[in-house]
């Protein structure tokens, strides 16, 4: 039971991880999902979904591989939990303070300019290419996914052993699966209520979950430093 449970807490801090970040309304998943599950039916959306599950899920595998590596010291655990607590609270403000669902950041021409390139090669034509390209070019989401596989190892959410990276990366795709389903069957049985209003009143929600989660964080850092352990 000893061995078993590093893997068991790897895959629920994977699954959890994902669903709370694949259900932040920001980005173009989401959206192509609103547009065409209201327009072509849950099917589609979900193979969208999935397209870009696949790609989250391979993007946290890379972010994972070597990682391990830099956590010997205890001042780079340390320093991966400031850099989480100032990552949490700047996304968490971003998204509450969001007049749009689209909330533009500086990579996003980078990713447009590269997503256009891989188009023009591949030419993806089925729902399950499209997500899966467009996560591809997504330069943001490795980014995303190198902070917080740092975070959930510096933490010991996840140990160095490679069952539980390997747990938690399956648990990665179970929870942005999971959030793609939803999504997917509430945009086709919603005949227009799941619209981007909805969207954007989650994307708040979802910055207050990240600025409470932050607080904890810094509340947490703080005590560890009263008590000598950072």
């Amino acid at each position: 039971m000893a061995d078993t449970h590093p893997v068991l807490l790897a895959a629920l801090a994977g699954f959890v991880c994902a669903l709370v970040f694949a259900s932040i309304p920001v980005g173009p998943i989401n959206l192509t999902i609103l547009n065409d599950g209201a327009q072509r039916g849950f099917v589609w959306a979900f193979f969208i979904g999935l397209g870009a599950a696949v790609m989250d899920t391979i993007y946290c595998a890379i972010s994972f591989t070597g990682l391990s590596q830099f956590f010997d010291h205890g001042l780079v655990k340390a320093f991966m939990q400031v850099m989480g607590f100032v990552f949490l609270l700047f996304l968490g403000f971003k998204f509450l303070l969001a007049q749009t669902v689209k909330v533009p950041t500086k990579l996003d021409s980078a990713s447009e300019k590269l997503e256009a390139r891989i188009e023009q090669k591949i030419h993806p034509h089925s729902a399950f290419a499209t997500g899966f390209v467009r996560v591809l070019a997504n330069l943001g989401v490795l980014i995303a996914w190198v902070v917080l596989a740092a975070n959930l190892m510096a933490h010991d959410w996840v140990d160095e052993a490679l069952s539980a990276r390997a747990a938690c990366v399956s648990g990665v795709f179970t929870g942005t699966t999971t959030w793609f389903l939803i999504l997917s069957y509430g945009v086709s049985r919603g005949h227009g209520k799941f619209g981007e209003k909805t969207l954007l009143r989650l994307q708040h929600i979802s910055g207050m979950c990240l600025i409470v989660t932050a607080l904890f964080e810094g509340a947490k850092i703080a005590w560890d430093l009263a008590q000598h352990k950072i």
